[in-house]
């Protein structure tokens, strides 16, 4: 007490804001208002190793003339209740600084990069393999099989107050040990953090089992750890460890709370990115493996496509194209997009370019065949059950959209329909660029709206190209604008067709790309007068010895004598039916590009049925032996009747 009486406070207590105390003394004393309540964080000499928050009251002595002759202030140690608004403040802060990315390793640093310095001069948070490759749920294996021992783990972030963390091990993308000494798999296992006060670097366990540790320890005087596991959904997904050294404070038990609050939250943003990213790569996965592996235009296109994926936060879509070999040495373009995004948009594109494979091989014209694909998505989106996933997929087809396109080579023509998808450009030899009028037509799912087809002439080495609208969206939104950006890109023919086809999308892919990008382009070529023969062929059973040897003729003059017998046979069979059972005129045209086509066209709708003849039976085999001697066979319609067709493979 003598020590204290007569003198001030800022000589007394040097560390304790001594100024500002006096000067809200001074307040007092020249207004007579008290002042209740004011907080301030200091050392105490009674606990010189922890900071101690005080609350100060400051009052007014007044006296009996109502003059004020003093102050009166008292001091409260308030350091829980002060440790329990920081932890609360803290925590608040930490939610809008981790896990604002969909990223398990941006999302690891983000908790180094927070609670250095506010809380640790040194931080490491290490994570299992399983949940870094995003294939795991949160188990760990050894060599040996399901570890009793140590689980794998790797560094995804760390942070401290010396540039470069010397003080660190193990770098970001190591493997590293799973924890210091003392320290068991039950931490993990029951998720209960770890303390430790003092670190002692001469610990026979650490010099034994870390040396290189305990000699970092040492050189720059790391003092006290509290690791505390990573638990998110009953799921363990690693270890983020705290340590001090420039901080002189060693960790408290009231420090535990706070670190697991902000590991706490930190888990749960790495399992909902690692959730995420699982979901996103197989969507991917599946859009990939769904798409063509690879792309034929046979004789009559030269092809090339690029496609991209949205970004994670966009997810993946629903966008497919596809190349089709038709008869006739005709080729099918399809280009299509499942609005929606995910997993469900991707088997929903699967599901639709399966449809268009299988319809463009029932030989449909380009409406018809659209009209078809209309009709399975409004029976798909019929198809609710309690099931809320299967609802959810059915749903994702409504947004449907595609266009389909038919090449033939051999009379240039090119038919088109399109259900509110973007229409197909077009650039010429000499470089004229043209986006073709062709109806709209409604998208897919909507139902009750005729399809219309158009038709183009192409001339040879022409480009076709068709797109999604990700392509052509930018990122003002403007898709007049963006179709003639890929205009201009287009017309600049002078590089391959792979190399145009990704140049053009690296141009034009906005940043960052929120939707699925699919570009298929396509160089036109035709069959020349020595790829096509045609004859007419009278309605009269005896004109079809003569179509048989001008069949036979052809095929050797083309090199193939091997195949002329199994061709007289063909023709033999399918200008007889023709003849016998269908109305002229009846015309025979042989086709060779990269297979031989034999094609007799007649008047009639009606298309024959391969049939399985009895031993008994007198006729019926002409269909079968044609099957049986063919790569493939078929019928396709024309506006005049229809073409039986059959392909041979080239030796």
């Amino acid at each position: 007490r003598e020590q204290r009486l007569g003198r001030r406070l800022s000589e007394l207590l040097p560390g304790l804001q001594a100024e500002t105390i006096e000067g809200l003394m001074r307040k007092v004393l020249e207004t007579g208002v008290p002042i209740t309540d004011y907080e301030y964080v200091g050392w105490s000499w009674a606990d010189p190793h922890r900071q101690h928050a005080y609350s100060t009251s400051f009052f007014p002595l007044v006296a009996a003339d109502d003059s004020i002759t003093g102050v009166c202030y008292m001091v409260l140690d308030v350091t829980e209740r002060w440790t329990a608004r920081r932890l609360l403040s803290l925590v608040n802060e930490a939610g809008t600084s981790i896990g604002r990315t969909l990223d398990v390793m941006r999302t690891a640093q983000e908790l180094a990069d927070f609670a250095v310095p506010r809380f640790a001069d040194f931080v490491a948070v290490d994570l299992l393999e399983s949940v870094l490759s995003s294939a795991g749920h949160g188990t760990w294996l050894t060599d040996a099989g399901p570890a009793a021992a140590r689980p794998v783990m790797r560094r995804a972030g760390m942070g401290s107050v010396r540039e470069g963390c010397p003080e660190a091990v193990a770098r970001i993308g190591d493997r590293v040990e799973f924890l210091p000494p003392p320290s068991d798999l039950e931490m993990l296992i029951k998720g209960e953090p770890m303390l430790v006060p003092v670190l002692d670097p001469s610990d026979a366990l650490w010099a034994a089992a870390h040396p290189e540790r305990a000699a970092h320890i040492r050189e720059f005087g790391l003092h006290s750890l509290i690791a505390v596991p990573m638990l998110a959904r009953n799921t363990v997904l690693g270890v983020a460890t705290f340590i001090r050294s420039l901080n002189p404070t060693a960790f408290q038990p009231d420090d535990v709370l706070l670190a697991r609050e902000l590991v706490a939250r930190a888990a749960l943003c790495v399992d909902n990115a690692r959730r995420y990213t699982r979901e996103h790569t197989a969507a991917v996965t599946l859009q990939r493996s769904l798409l063509p592996q690879v792309l034929t235009g046979g004789e009559a296109l030269e092809v090339a496509s690029h496609y991209l994926p949205a970004d994670p936060i966009g997810g993946v879509g629903g966008d497919w194209f596809d190349v089709i070999p038709l008869s006739g040495a005709r080729v099918g373009l399809v280009v299509g997009d499942v609005v929606g995004h995910g997993i469900g948009a991707a088997a929903a594109m699967g599901r639709l370019r399966t449809a268009v494979q299988t319809l463009a091989d029932m030989e449909l014209p380009p409406d018809e065949l659209l009209a078809h694909l209309d009709d399975l998505v409004l029976r798909l989106s019929d198809e609710r059950t309690g099931d809320e996933a299967a609802a959810q997929s059915a749903a994702a087809f409504l947004g449907a959209t595609c266009l389909y396109a038919v090449y033939d080579p051999v009379t240039r023509r090119c038919a088109m329909a399109r259900a509110g998808h973007p229409p197909p450009v077009v650039v010429t030899p000499d470089g004229q660029v043209s986006y073709p009028e062709l109806p709209a037509g409604p998208p897919l799912g909507l139902g009750g709206i005729a399809f219309e087809a158009g038709e183009i002439e192409l001339p040879a080495n022409s480009l076709l190209g068709l797109y999604t609208d990700g392509l052509i969206e930018g990122s003002d939104g403007d898709l007049e604008a963006g179709m003639a950006r890929l205009a201009d890109l287009l017309a600049r023919q002078g590089q391959h067709l792979d190399g145009l086809c990704r140049s053009a999308v690296q141009r034009l892919m906005p940043l960052p790309q929120r939707d699925d990008i699919a570009l298929l382009l396509a160089r036109t070529r035709v069959l020349d007068a020595g790829q096509v023969v045609s004859w007419d062929v009278p309605a009269d059973p005896a004109a079809v010895s003569e179509a048989r040897a001008r069949a036979a003729r052809q095929v050797a003059a083309w090199g193939f004598e091997e195949l002329a017998m199994t061709t007289e046979l063909i023709v033999s069979e399918l200008v007889t039916n023709a003849i016998r059972y269908a109305e002229p005129p009846v015309r025979l045209r042989l086709l060779r590009d990269s297979l031989l086509t034999c094609e007799v066209a007649d008047g009639s709708s009606t298309a024959p049925r391969l049939r399985h003849p009895r031993s008994t039976d007198e006729g019926g085999r002409g269909l079968f032996l044609v099957a049986q001697l063919t790569h493939r066979w078929g019928a396709r319609y024309t506006p005049d009747g229809k073409i039986i067709w059959a392909e041979q493979e080239l030796p």
